[in-house]
């Protein structure tokens, strides 16, 4: 949609010429263009060219500059004005943010237009088919637009798989209704939009051949791959970039490398390694154990209990004579065990312990209000303690590169929108499990009356009342870019009947992409994927749940207040779904 709209806009311009100005023909050759200048203006606002050919112009200096921060392939004269080229720039704009996360894609994209609109080479590639009278002017109806399949491939093979975040799905869905290839991409550009609808005011096809006679040649200005080094995207705008495939090339074969088949089980040489390695360790640690504990079990000879070492040194073998050893025997005993001395450091630590654990026993209340002052103290920093609910704030450090990545993206951009969802669901029955559809009239209906209680929240911002339409993410500057099954029936429920009701639903489901009648209230294509839940396939007419998302501005929180208004108006949409 927004392709179109820019080609509609794209030669608008403050003043207009008429059929008698000076015109050199139609001619097709370098320097010259085939249209050039606005000879009239639709009654829904479209400015048309002038059908007439004229020699490429020098730009000035502003001019060429302006051009060239925009299309770099387009230097010297240019076949535009500089109304022209600001109204192209401004509305190019609009295609950035569906194209933004893939730059080879939005370089392919633009060039389309730069060639289209400024070439100085215009008239090698462009031929005016047919002329209309626009207010006693002749204004151009039709051209054709002579593009190489190389071109066109390139250009596709970039886009095609650009992922559109805000919406959760393909950009191409957006810019292209669902292009299967580059000709269907370019059927739809070229469309001639009626009146008030977005899109060319005039037809245009796109021949890739030309006859050797008419001297005119093919646009095929070099393109870059989604893989390019200078202008790469990241694998999941391009899986088929070189990078990517040669990651998961080489985790199939290194998955491939080595393998061992035990009966029915299949393992891995690594896997099946460790394994041998940790019973070998196992067996090896209980074989000492019992090693030692058999060992020890057997009696020692020239063993001398150490209750009968003496302050001496002097070993005595009857056990009678010495019945009640001095207590010098106590203390000499841990330095001495089966006729090993003991290290000084462990007598030192034994006789610690010992009094230590004697003091612990004789004032239990001193240790146990001390144990509790200290837990008592440790826990002082509970007073500062405060739950984060960000999780790049969890996840990410504040001073790692991807924190400081976000922040450039977030100040030069814009932050990630703020999402509030509602599920609901049809209950399983007790016998099978198995959950209704919820596709029906009642539930169509019930959600219709949810969705205005919605729309009725008013939350209180310092005095002031905050709606979902006034924090809500809006696309095209008016409606809010809600994912939900409502947006079949552009969100009023007025037009539930006149548009068929639950059949209406299902022919959307699948021509969400190319039936007028299906586009949201924002004027985009809305994938069921992402409003249905509980289905297998695309068999959307047996979801068993409605998932309703509402998008919600984000901005930078540097003083913590910026975002004070999606919060108030989230604590009264969480109330109101409990």
């Amino acid at each position: 949609m927004q392709v179109l709209f820019i080609l509609g806009v794209a030669y608008a311009a403050q003043t207009s010429v008429t059929s008698n100005a000076t015109a050199a023909g139609e001619r097709h050759s370098e320097g010259y263009c085939a249209m050039y200048g606005i000879c009239g203006q639709r009654s829904d606002g479209k400015y048309i060219n002038c059908p007439f050919g004229t020699p490429s112009v020098k730009p000035d200096d502003l001019l060429s500059s302006k051009v060239q921060s925009l299309c770099p392939t387009i230097t010297g004269n240019v076949c535009c004005t500089e109304a022209q080229f600001d109204t192209l720039r401004s509305q190019v704009q609009q295609a950035i943010p569906f194209l933004v996360g893939c730059p080879a894609c939005l370089r392919n994209f633009l060039n389309l237009f730069c060639e289209l609109t400024c070439s100085p080479n215009q008239s090698l590639f462009i031929n005016v088919t047919s002329v209309a009278k626009v207010n006693r002017n002749m204004t151009v109806n039709g051209i054709d637009y002579y593009i190489t399949d190389d071109f066109g491939e390139g250009l596709f093979n970039s886009c095609k798989d650009v992922k559109f975040g805000t919406m959760n799905s393909r950009a191409i869905e957006f810019i292209g209704a669902g292009a299967k290839n580059f000709k269907d991409w370019f059927a739809f550009i070229g469309r001639q939009a009626p009146s008030k609808m977005p899109g060319s005011p005039y037809a245009i096809r796109f021949p890739s051949s030309v006859t050797v006679s008419s001297g005119m040649k093919p646009m095929n200005v070099s393109t870059y791959s989604c893989g390019d080094n200078s202008l790469g995207c990241s694998c999941g705008d391009c899986p088929s970039a070189t990078v990517c495939s040669n990651t998961v090339s080489l985790v199939s074969r290194k998955g491939g490398s080595c393998s061992v088949r035990i009966g029915s089980i299949k393992a891995k040489c690594i896997d099946l390694a460790v394994a041998v390695l940790y019973i070998a360790l196992v067996s090896v640690f209980f074989g000492w154990g019992l090693f030692h504990r058999t060992r020890k079990t057997k009696p020692a000879s020239g063993t001398t209990p150490w209750w009968n070492v003496m302050d001496d040194g002097e070993v005595h073998s009857n056990r009678e004579k010495n019945e009640n050893p001095p207590m010098q025997v106590f203390e000499d005993a841990s330095h001495v065990r089966n006729d090993v001395q003991l290290s000084i450091v462990q007598g030192y630590m034994s006789k610690f312990f010992r009094r230590y654990g004697t003091w612990v026993a004789r004032n239990p209340s001193i240790v146990l209000c001390s144990s509790l002052a200290v837990v008592l103290l440790l826990c002082l920093g509970l007073i500062r303690f405060k739950v984060e609910t960000r999780p790049e704030k969890l996840w990410v450090g504040p001073g790692s590169k991807a924190a400081e990545e976000k922040q450039f993206f977030d100040i030069h951009l814009a932050p990630f929108y703020r999402i509030e969802q509602l599920i609901l669901a049809t209950i399983p029955d007790g016998k099978h499990g198995n959950s209704p559809s919820i596709v029906t009239e009642d539930n169509i209906k019930l959600l219709f009356e949810i969705q205005k209680k919605v729309d009725g929240i008013k939350a209180n911002y310092s005095g002031s009342a905050v709606s979902l339409a006034d924090i809500c993410m809006k696309p095209m500057d008016k409606d809010c870019a809600t994912q939900s099954v409502l947006q079949y029936f552009k969100m009023d429920p007025a037009n539930y009947d006149g548009y068929g009701g639950v059949e209406h639903l299902k022919y959307c489901f699948e021509h969400y992409s190319s039936a007028d009648t299906c586009m949201s209230a924002f004027k985009g294509p809305l994938d069921p994927s992402t409003a249905l839940g509980g289905f297998s396939g695309k068999n959307y007419s047996e979801a068993s749940a409605f998932l309703v998302t509402y998008p919600v501005n984000n901005a930078l929180s540097n003083d913590g207040n910026e975002t004070a208004r999606a919060l108030a108006w989230e604590k009264a949409f969480i109330e109101l779904a409990k």
